[in-house]
């Protein structure tokens, strides 16, 4: 078993992510999961989870409550030095993580254990909860600070880590790129809809409205082969432009077409994520909004095999498009982006 630290303030979508590296998610408190089984390779690919630890005790959140099921949890199988890392997911709990790395640290030294905080062989990660993820309801100020959840409410994790993903992703803005353009997606939303749609070695990933190529770049980044398409030549020769200056390693095709009109046969990809034009961009469109997004759904559903994950990204809810098609809704979540705009991920699996 393992818990999953999870990233962001949606841990729903973070979870849904993981599950592309992880089997049976399933949220446990505020920006922590649990899961049955870990795919370490895929771990390190993901955006919205910082790193899986392989549990020892779940109790309490309290120093008290995690000291007892540290010390219930021995002997440990563990050899060389260690160091304990403890944190208040987002400061909901009010627990002393000062406190409790001493403490949990010197149960450790009391089994035998060095300690070495610089560069130890193993990190015991103290994840501190709420139960809820809401604020004590009568704001009493008690020994934890107002609004927090008393730690008696609250969970403890406690595990060694195993797997931290790689935040790379991170330092790669979209300003950075050859080829740029107001409006492209973050890379750490482009990674997490990549990863849903199942970007990995062997697979293919079609972005049939491709843009700028931010999320090809991704998927490409994982392993996974490309193909893109976009109705604008400038837009073509810039997500090639990006691909050859980022990825490396990867099959790629980029073309010029109407996402309505794939030259693509049937079932030739794996996987499918786009960013329909929102209503402002609709005017550079030839088709009518709803024609072409109902119509690129249908389409990519031709060309994608029956265990293809299709991510759609948009600036409204798209059910009554996705309704005719081939597809069936299984997910979808509103990601706030700033005060006139959210984001709806809509994630789609074929109709069986």
């Amino acid at each position: 078993m393992y818990c999953l630290e999870l990233a962001g303030e949606d841990d729903a979508f973070a979870a849904r992510e993981a599950e592309a590296a992880a089997a049976g998610v399933d949220v446990l408190a505020p920006g922590l999961a649990l899961a049955g089984h870990v795919d370490r390779e895929r771990v390190r690919g993901l955006a919205y989870t910082h790193a899986a630890d392989e549990l020892l005790a779940r109790t309490e959140a309290g120093v008290d409550a995690a000291e007892i099921a540290l010390e219930a949890a021995g002997p440990f199988d563990r050899e060389g030095t260690v160091a304990v890392r403890a944190r208040d997911v987002r400061g909901l709990t009010g627990v002393s993580t000062t406190e409790a790395e001493r403490r949990l640290g010197g149960v450790l030294v009391d089994a035998g254990y060095e300690v070495d905080l610089d560069d130890p062989d193993h990190e015991l990660r103290a994840l501190f909860s709420s139960a809820d993820g809401l604020a004590d309801p009568d704001g009493s100020e008690g020994a934890d600070a107002p609004g927090r959840i008393p730690a008696s409410d609250g969970v403890c994790v406690l595990g060694w880590l195993d797997t931290e993903s790689d935040r790379s992703f991170t330092e790669r803005r979209p300003t950075d790129r050859p080829f740029f353009q107001p409006g492209s997606m973050a890379p750490m939303d482009a990674r997490a809809l990549v990863n849903i749609a199942g970007a990995a070695p062997g697979r293919r990933i079609l972005d049939p409205m491709c843009g700028t190529g931010g999320t090809l770049i991704e998927a490409g980044l994982l392993g996974a082969d490309l193909v893109g398409t976009d109705a604008q030549w400038k837009m073509v020769r810039g997500t090639k432009e990006n691909l050859d200056a980022l990825v490396a390693g990867v099959d790629t095709a980029v073309a010029r077409a109407d996402a309505t009109r794939l030259p693509l046969r049937d079932g030739a990809v794996d996987g499918v994520v786009f960013d329909a034009p929102y209503g402002r961009q609709s005017k550079i469109a030839t088709h009518r909004l709803e024609d072409l997004v109902e119509g690129a759904l249908e389409e990519v559903a031709r060309v994608s095999g029956d265990d293809a994950v299709c991510v759609l990204m948009a600036d409204r809810g798209w059910e009554s498009a996705i309704a005719p098609t081939d597809w069936h809704l299984t997910d979808r979540f509103e990601r706030p982006v700033h005060r006139s705009l959210t984001r709806y991920v809509h994630v789609l699996e074929k109709s069986r």
